[in-house]
């Protein structure tokens, strides 16, 4: 990297895309700070706590980028938003799936048109504030996990194009959170003590099930049954039911129960002890392999469902267009429409969505 050429600094204003455009201004960095507006909030809760993406996000952005003296523009990207991620997200409900819209829009909205932007003004690089690391794996770019295990977000960049890899910078990457925070408070930003987002930023307070109703239509109470179809209670609506659910089943019995599959066919929420819900073998489909697939033999793996799970040893098999993961222990709640991402030690080996538990 040279200090000419144009770096995209994709702004969120939050701390940490703040940091790294202090992190680059310092070092003398040509850069543009660009902020991603995806979706328009309800009337009367633009400055809701604990969403990202709001459009005081974005006026924070644009007050960092005056203060540390480089261009800022916003993106409205709101209508390919709704079509790529929203609009699956519900559809994935409906379906009695569990979607991960973070993950789908890192990989078909953020930096597909983060690309897009910066070939037109001339970008070179691009650069978010990410916690992960690019660093090389036989001879290629690689994805990495951050340094720090507890803000590690590699698990949502897995749907980052291969032959990007080379054209992105995560500088937070080697630090830890409270690094950041330092180097905001050094620099005199005014987001060094904000707080983090904690929402899907278009559900409001996290009310999954009231924005599916909302955009698709009501859907009424049904049965609570066990595998084998005895009905032991009722819900108020299968959409507020995921896979691996224990809380707010509202069954009195002498063992927990927990959500095992969700039936929109026949309006059911089936239900099983904590057996039920352990598997080893899954199937993903649309797999985003970051290491070539024909050079996958002889590595060793680990894999993980949930961003907030440790991964654990599996063995990885591709069948065409399916990715196949068991793992060598049982693992909780496998749910379909969740991402798996499969590590080789620090190193992203790819990721897709799961389709299906098979045992």
């Amino acid at each position: 990297m040279n200090d000419t050429e144009l770096i995209l600094v994709a702004m969120s204003g939050g701390v940490d895309s703040s940091a790294v455009a202090a992190l680059l201004a310092r070092e003398g960095r040509k850069i543009v700070g660009v902020t991603m507006r995806v979706w328009e909030d309800p009337a009367g809760t633009e400055a809701r706590h604990g969403a990202c993406c709001t459009l005081d996000d974005a006026n924070d952005a644009r007050r960092v980028a005056d203060k540390l003296g480089f261009p800022h523009y916003t993106l409205n990207v709101k209508d390919a938003f709704r079509r790529m991620v929203v609009d699956p997200f519900i559809a994935d409900y409906r379906a009695g799936r569990t979607p991960n819209p973070c993950a789908l829009c890192n990989s078909a909205i953020k930096f597909d048109h983060l690309f897009i932007q910066g070939e037109k003004i001339g970008a070179t690089k691009i650069t978010t504030g990410h916690y992960a690391r690019i660093g090389e794996f036989h001879g290629r770019p690689a994805l990495l996990r951050g340094v720090d295990p507890k803000k590690d977000q590699s698990y949502f960049l897995f749907g980052i194009p291969a032959h990007r890899l080379g054209s992105i910078l995560f500088p937070l990457g080697d630090m830890t959170k409270d690094e950041t925070r330092a180097l905001a408070r050094e620099v005199g930003l005014n987001v060094a003590e904000k707080k983090e987002s904690q929402e899907i930023c278009f559900i409001p307070d996290n009310d999954y099930a009231a924005l599916v109703e909302k955009e698709g239509g009501a859907v009424g109470a049904g049965d609570i049954v066990t595998a084998d179809g005895k009905v032991i209670g009722r819900h108020s609506g299968y959409l507020h039911y995921t896979v691996g659910q224990r809380k707010g089943l509202g069954i009195a019995a002498p063992q927990p129960f927990y959500v095992t599959r969700v039936e929109p066919d026949t309006n059911r929420v089936v239900v099983g002890g904590r057996e039920a819900i352990m598997g080893r073998t899954l199937v993903a489909r649309d797999f985003n392999w970051l290491v070539p697939k024909d050079e996958i033999e002889g590595l060793t793996f680990t894999a993980r469902i949930r961003h907030n799970s440790p991964d654990a040893p599996a063995d990885v098999t591709a069948e065409g267009e399916r990715v196949v993961v068991t793992f060598h222990e049982p693992q909780n709640a496998i749910a379909p429409g969740q991402a798996v991402v499969v590590y080789h030690g620090d190193v992203v080996v790819g990721g897709g969505w799961i389709e299906e538990r098979i045992d």
